[in-house]
């Protein structure tokens, strides 16, 4: 098996990328709801830039980087145009326990700190796994709020929203 490659997304990868997140709904509900055009789910308003992990012609995860919502900026307490947010984290359903959503997350946290913004995200409350791999890396906790969509087992979402651990000397990750 050829080693894991992190490369930003192209616009070829579109197909691969739509069949890895079937995989990762089918296995965990992520997206709650299919969506109707899976690529514009792929490509969020605000896209900065998107990633993905390889294992040659294999796309084994995806992550994009967004403009940061007022919401959650006011949650981290800076202005959202100090921030980047990470977005669409996930990794094919076979491809799990391989390092590929820590690889994905490196990478966004690479392009943030070139680009001197910090970075944020949200995560549902049922997204365990993910936020033990925010914790892990040493994201923050900084707040939780009801969105207005409906999990798949029928309850209102709730999400937490995360910051990027501090860098060396106690800047935020991300400054310069």
């Amino acid at each position: 098996m050829d080693a894991i490659e992190i490369r930003r997304r192209r616009g070829a990868d579109m197909k691969a990328c739509i069949d890895a997140l079937a995989t990762v709904h089918e296995a965990d509900r992520y997206p709650a709801a299919w969506p109707a055009d899976p690529g514009s789910w792929l490509t969020p308003h605000g896209l900065l830039d998107a990633w993905v992990a390889v294992d040659g012609p294999t796309v084994l995860g995806h992550v994009a980087l967004t403009r940061t919502e007022d919401v959650l900026a006011k949650k981290a307490g800076l202005p959202a145009a100090e921030l980047a947010s990470v977005a669409r984290l996930f990794a094919r359903a076979g491809a799990r326990r391989r390092g590929v959503a820590g690889a994905l997350l490196d990478a966004v946290t690479a392009a943030a700190a070139a680009d001197g913004v910090r970075l944020v995200l949200e995560v549902e409350d049922g997204g365990t796994a993910a936020i033990a791999l925010y914790e892990r890396a040493g994201w923050r906790y900084v707040g939780s709020r009801t969105d207005d969509w409906t999990t798949a087992d029928g309850r209102p979402a709730r999400m937490h929203a995360y910051a990027a651990p501090a860098g060396p000397a106690g800047e935020p990750s991300g400054i310069r």
